[in-house]
């Protein structure tokens, strides 16, 4: 996920945030767990905790993932996600 597609979705998420107010809320988590992983994953390694460390290092890789993963559901017509639209590859 490149920063210019995550400004659109940020973008698209504070103009429709009346509209879905749900996805406006998993988007800020997605977000949060995103800075927990830039910032816990060196402080658990200056911890020496690192099963911990790369675990939380992981969430770094989390708004990709979950952008990826309601793509996919979009397109098999599981879950409708108005969002996607506003993603400019």
């Amino acid at each position: 996920m490149t920063l210019d597609q995550f400004q659109q979705l940020r973008h698209w998420h504070l103009l429709h945030r009346r509209d879905h107010p749900l996805e406006g809320h998993i988007w800020t988590a997605v977000v949060t767990l995103w800075l927990i992983g830039w910032v816990g994953a060196p402080a658990a390694w200056l911890l020496k905790q690192d099963e911990a460390a790369l675990a939380i290092a992981a969430l770094v890789f989390l708004p990709g993932l979950y952008v990826a993963c309601r793509t996919r559901l979009h397109r098999r017509g599981r879950l409708r996600c108005d969002w996607i639209a506003a993603l400019k590859t």
